[in-house]
């Protein structure tokens, strides 16, 4: 692969009802997602880092929220 890598993903079963709302926990629903492909792309400066935090707001995103692996 001649870029960087990124993986994403969760297997929490039991910490939530309904995968939709699992996947929004882990922060790897389709907004998440989003960004870190944004992300990826801004840190390897192939798009302007304004882009990210466009998205973040638009998507509602909570930037300070805690790490959803250490809860």
């Amino acid at each position: 692969m001649p870029a960087r890598y990124k993986a994403l993903g969760t297997d929490g079963f039991g910490r939530s009802d309904y995968r939709r709302k699992l996947r929004a926990f882990f922060e790897v629903d389709r907004y998440h997602v989003a960004v870190a492909a944004l992300k990826a792309l801004a840190d390897d400066q192939l798009l302007p880092a304004k882009r990210v935090s466009e998205a973040i707001a638009r998507y509602e995103i909570d930037p300070e929220r805690a790490s959803p692996a250490r809860s």
